[in-house]
């Protein structure tokens, strides 16, 4: 019995090349597009999910490397992306399915990266890269299939651009803002700043009776009272938060005008500069859906979605005074003890924003992490109460 379209396969791939920035290559055979393409090189350890990675905007300019062997096995379907397109600029996958066996599945996730162009590799040993990955870091790559020399594509990832000092949030931004009305009665309204925002985040917002006003990341503090908003959310994003100044000073103005304040991600990110802290690269960054984070106002662990490269650096233990009020980590990942959430505190010691370095928005989970959007609208009802 022949197969249905959308499950059918090419048969020979090319031959296909993967160099890293500091000479170490892998062969393979062509996944997706053919072509050449260029990134930063990263992992991520989730098993499922793959269709919300690949279209989350925060993984723009970089290569994803799957750590799971068995990658495509649910195809692709039209209710899952996070936005509108792919956004990684490569994918390097162990073993592709043949098949996709969902009922969902519309298409192979082979037939999506080549409709899209992406250029991706299949058949290497993604667990010899990935413990490279460990030991010398995130680090620039090439993918080729029309390049047989790992000399000369070495020399052209070199001359590719660097993710430290890339300010790439306006690249993945809205070019229009655009409302997302709240699911039932109207609670609240909020204006989310997208700098790189998944459809699952209005849409949580929204089930919470928030009506959300998505605007590019170009906004000001004038659009975001235009929008009558009781509070002020920064999505995730790709690129580097110390190259991110405007939406810096936006967070500021709204911080000393007393705008509840929620971000995530890159969110997380920038208020951490907002307050006056610094941000840092991290070796290879924390990406998949499996990383243990402690809640200090809790006490409880949470399994979380992560996907980031940069870090806050601020104090783990004790407050920090600044200029809107006394700042603290309130989440600490356990694998690392990198900061991944901030609370920002008045006189009273009143919470008035806060922040968090995961994504409680992950569509395909784990979901520990969704009160986070029930506490922002705690939040939202205690400054409208005060």
């Amino acid at each position: 019995m022949a197969l249905p379209a959308h499950a059918q396969t090419r048969s020979g791939p090319r031959p296909a090349l993967l160099v890293l920035e500091d000479g170490r290559a892998f062969r393979g055979e062509s996944f997706g597009a053919e072509g050449e393409t260029f990134g930063e090189a990263v992992f991520s350890t989730g098993m499922s999910g793959y269709q919300e990675t690949l279209t989350d905007p925060s993984y723009h300019r970089q290569v994803v490397v799957m750590t799971a062997p068995h990658v495509g096995n649910t195809g692709m379907n039209d209710e899952d992306p996070e936005s509108s397109r792919i956004w990684v600029a490569g994918y390097v996958v162990r073993d592709p399915a043949r098949v996709p066996s969902s009922w969902r599945s519309t298409r192979t996730l082979d037939d999506a990266l080549r409709e899209q162009g992406v250029v991706g590799i299949s058949g290497v040993d993604t667990r010899a890269l990935t413990r490279h990955l460990r030991e010398r870091g995130a680090m620039r790559v090439g993918i080729s299939t029309t390049e047989t020399d790992a000399e000369r594509l070495l020399g052209r990832v070199r001359e590719s651009g660097e993710m430290a000092g890339a300010n790439l949030s306006e690249a993945v931004t809205t070019t229009e803002a655009y409302v997302v009305p709240a699911v039932g009665e109207k609670r609240f309204t909020v204006a989310a700043v997208d700098l790189g925002i998944k459809a699952n985040t209005p849409r949580m917002m929204s089930e919470r009776g928030i009506e959300v006003h998505v605007l590019p990341a170009t906004a000001s503090l004038d659009d975001v009272r235009e929008t009558g908003a009781d509070g002020l959310f920064f999505s995730n994003g790709p690129g580097d938060p110390a190259a991110t100044t405007g939406q810096v000073e936006l967070l500021q103005d709204a911080l000393r005008a007393g705008v509840p304040y929620f971000g995530i991600c890159f969110g997380n990110q920038l208020f951490g500069r907002a307050l006056g802290f610094g941000t840092y690269k991290l070796k290879y960054g924390h990406r998949g859906i499996n990383q243990p984070v402690m809640d200090r106002t809790t006490s409880k662990v949470e399994v979380t979605a992560h996907n980031h490269g940069f870090a806050v650096d601020a104090p783990l233990e004790g407050s920090t005074t600044t200029e809107f009020g006394e700042a603290t980590v309130s989440h600490v990942c356990l694998n690392d003890d990198v900061v991944e959430g901030l609370e920002l505190r008045d006189a009273d010691g009143a919470l008035v924003s806060f922040s968090v370095q995961y994504h409680p928005e992950a569509a395909a989970g784990p979901h520990d992490a969704a009160y986070l959007f029930d506490r922002f609208c705690d939040l939202m009802s205690d400054r409208k109460d005060a």
